[in-house]
């Protein structure tokens, strides 16, 4: 189970005839108390989408009881009448569930630009109601797949107290979240402060640190949500490290399951000046494209890693830049280091280490190859 492991939370996931495929497309996720405490973070694009727009304004009360979710559209660039599907969706949703459409989130994933299937959307959220049931996280986290290989789920229980989560995303994966529709949900009993921290710092270390492809889309959005159903009052920093294992968890998921990647790139800069020069130091090296090329050719050509170094403004000497790959240091201060044929490339998993032997700050970024299955898959259809 996922979003249903806590509980106080039923979910659904039916197909609503969205998709031309058949495929599942409409989930819905519901608190069924007492506590309906709720955070939330979403893209930092300035094009945002129209459930965007809409569960930013709801999430203000810090409280939500239930999340709708599409897959199959956007809903993005829609105009006037995008926003009016949004609030639809939101007040059929808080009328089938007896709430308000105040208290009901929205998130949609698909082509930007066309509008929804109201006439499809709405009957499907009646329908999804009526099929809630604590065991429905799974279904849940099918429907919201769009070029998602696999369902993403994953669950921490503690002391008396879950934390679930459900994930979409395989592409337009770059900070400021990524194409990803994420709901999480906790029985511990916390306030909304508590939670919107917990998520923050969470999202910080995880979500904003999975670059795949350096593109940001319209609708990311992470929703955390808190029924207080276990009675429990975790101590906050128990609960913020639950949120942030599910939301590692989670990302680990987005990152393998990008599309069209043979290789899941782990970018790790030590010894810088400052965690954000660590950060943008190893943004940079993760959207080299000639880098993510090399790789995907098992060639650990570490001087790509240099020169995308050198077009960042971090603290370092040229002739004190260190590089291994897969645990060998092919780069010892700015030259030529160990036996490049020392390296083992064969496996999915690649390990970069940047040492800029400038301070003690580090920080990690997730990223994958480059090839030709990713081109195929962004080029021969939208999406």
């Amino acid at each position: 189970m996922s979003v249903t492991a806590a509980k106080g939370f039923t979910a659904a996931g039916i197909a609503a005839g969205i998709k031309e495929s058949g495929n599942p497309d409409l989930a819905l996720v519901v608190n069924t108390g007492p506590r309906r405490s709720a955070a939330g973070v979403f893209t930092s694009n300035r094009v945002k989408a129209a459930p965007v727009l809409w569960s930013e304004q709801v999430l203000k009360s810090g409280e939500l009881t239930a999340v709708v979710l599409n897959s199959g559209g956007a809903n993005a660039c829609t105009g006037p009448q995008g926003f009016q599907d949004t609030h639809a969706t939101a007040e059929k949703a808080a009328d089938v569930l007896g709430t308000g459409a105040g208290e009901v989130a929205v998130c949609s994933t698909g082509l930007i630009g066309v509008l929804l299937p109201m006439d499809k959307l709405l009957p499907g959220v009646e329908t999804a109601a009526a099929q809630l049931s604590e065991h429905g996280g799974e279904k849940a986290a099918i429907a919201i797949k769009t070029t998602d290989t696999v369902h993403k789920t994953s669950v921490v229980t503690r002391d008396g107290w879950t934390v679930g989560g459900m994930a979409k995303g395989a592409g337009m994966l770059a900070p400021g979240l990524a194409t990803m529709l994420v709901v999480i949900t906790t029985d511990a009993d916390l306030e909304t402060e508590a939670l919107d921290r917990a998520l923050r710092a969470a999202t910080r270390v995880t979500f904003d640190r999975v670059d795949s492809d350096g593109c940001m889309s319209t609708n990311d959005t992470v929703l955390l949500l808190a029924s207080g159903a276990s009675g429990v009052t975790p101590e906050y920093a128990d609960f913020a490290e639950a949120v942030r294992a599910v939301c590692d968890d989670l990302g680990q998921q987005l990152i393998r399951d990008a599309e069209g990647a043979s290789k899941d790139i782990k970018v790790e800069v030590v010894n810088a000046a400052t965690e954000d020069e660590a950060v943008q130091v190893g943004r940079t090296i993760a959207r080299n494209n000639l880098l993510k090329c090399a790789i995907h050719g098992e060639d650990p050509n570490w001087g790509r890693v240099l020169s995308a170094i050198g077009t960042t403004d971090a603290v370092f000497e040229p002739d004190r830049l260190n590089v291994a790959i897969n645990g060998v240091w092919v780069c010892k201060n700015g030259g030529v280091g160990e036996d490049r044929q020392l390296v083992d490339m064969r496996y999915r998993e690649v390990h970069i280490v940047a040492d800029l032997a400038a301070g003690d700050a580090t920080a990690t970024i997730w990223t994958n190859d480059l090839t030709a299955d990713y081109v195929h898959e962004n080029s021969a259809y939208s999406s």
